[in-house]
């Protein structure tokens, strides 16, 4: 079990989308208010407020689920151009007190405060700040959790949601930890949970009183791992520079789709969408991956890497028109892309020895440098205008529609 202080810090949004809206608009406030796509077109709930909650309603449910257990929902679009620019204004205060800071989404980070406690005061007191900021400077509501790692300082965020705020010392992990169900450690799914129990371990403190030798015989490395964590200990440090694995977006259709050119004009304004905001973000990609869901809900995914990596519309168009080829033919009910093995796009790329078609002007004789020239021009009127402002001919008087994000493996 870790001696270590207090010094790292969980920071969660509590119902961020939704508390977003009902900031924006006070006659929301009190009502169960949930973020997502609409039911007759097969939506999910990205976000849900605490009176929605109330009634059973989660993330990532069914919109028509949602609905079936609360009437009264009140269901918003999304808007994650405002999402992102308060993400990024809560992210700045959290930098006014370390640099060491790793955001996990839009609504969360760990911050690690061990070398800013001289100039604020201790963890707690830094911990306290950030919240009372958060709330000054945003109106919004954050949950604190600090402790001496990473996986206790995000388990005591989580403890006294919502408007919570928990500290976990050194000497108060076993009192904390073991009464907890096994599945509230990190690593810890379904399944795993599933096995424990059939060992007759229900709690983080059944997990912790076997031997740790027993636990890595039956679970492997993994075993080693959540053996650990039920200990209190995680050398994780605080990572500022996380890199983004990965990044996309994929749709349900309100009816199956088997019209092809239909399924590529969808596919087109995705490559579209993700390629701007890869550049946004400074990144572009090696690896495209097409995940595809037909009537029967059997999904598929098709992928190839490139050897230069790509963050342009219509290259990344003709890589997934490709891979879209190899999905039998039939009704779809989800399409989705995404960018993988990202780098940054500072990062210098290595041309091949008879050149590459990334470096190459295109069939219309426009050279790479005038792409990119013409990409950065489109992407200030993106900024300043949004989205939708220019888009592809072959797109015009077409409804410019986010997808969803795909969802993390591990979430």
């Amino acid at each position: 079990m870790t001696a270590a202080a207090p010094a790292i810090l969980h920071v969660d949004m509590d119902a961020f989308y939704a508390s977003i809206e009902m900031r924006d608009d006070p006659s929301l406030r009190g009502l169960p208010v949930c973020v997502g796509g609409p039911a007759e077109r097969r939506g999910v709930i990205a976000a849900a407020s605490y009176e929605a909650r109330a009634f059973g309603v989660h993330s990532a449910m069914a919109t028509a689920e949602a609905k079936r257990l609360c009437p009264d929902l009140v269901l918003l679009p999304p808007d994650f151009d405002r999402y992102t620019r308060v993400s990024r204004e809560i992210m700045a205060i959290f930098r006014r007190y370390t640099p060491l800071v790793e955001p996990l989404s839009l609504d969360e980070a760990f911050l690690d405060v061990a070398g800013s406690e001289r100039l604020f005061g201790s963890a707690v007191e830094i911990g306290r700040r950030i919240k009372e900021d958060i709330l000054r400077e945003t109106g919004l509501v954050a949950s604190v959790g600090v402790a001496p790692s990473k996986f206790l300082a995000k388990l005591a965020s989580d403890l006294d949601k919502p408007d919570g705020f928990r500290v976990i010392a050194p000497d108060e992990v076993r009192t904390v930890l073991d009464p907890l169900p096994v599945r509230k450690i990190f690593g810890v799914g379904p399944r795993t949970a599933k096995r424990l129990a059939s060992l007759g371990v229900e709690t983080v403190g059944d997990l912790a009183g076997r031997r740790r030798a027993d636990v890595l015989r039956e679970f492997g490395a993994s075993g080693a791992w959540i053996h650990d964590l039920a200990h209190g200990i995680d050398p994780r440090r605080v990572t500022p520079g996380r890199v983004e694995k990965s990044h996309g977006l994929e749709r349900t259709f309100a009816e199956d789709i088997s019209d092809r050119e239909e399924l590529r004009l969808i596919l087109f304004e995705f490559c579209e969408q993700v390629s701007f905001e890869l550049r946004d973000r400074g990144l572009r990609g090696r690896t495209v991956t097409l995940k595809a869901r037909t009537a029967a809900f059997k999904t598929m995914t098709r992928s190839r890497t490139v050897d230069v990596p790509l963050n342009e519309g219509r290259r990344i168009y003709a890589v997934a028109r490709e891979l879209l080829a190899r999905i039998p033919p039939g009704p779809l009910r989800l399409l989705g892309i995404q960018l993988s093995n990202l780098s940054d796009v500072r990062a210098p790329v290595q041309g091949g020895l008879f050149g590459s078609e990334a470096h190459e002007a295109d069939a219309s004789g426009i050279s790479p440098e005038r792409r990119e020239r013409a990409a950065k021009a489109l992407d200030q009127l993106r900024h300043r205008f949004g989205k939708g402002t220019v888009v592809p001919g072959s797109l015009l008087g077409r409804k410019f529609e986010r997808g969803s994000p795909p969802r993390d493996p591990g979430e």
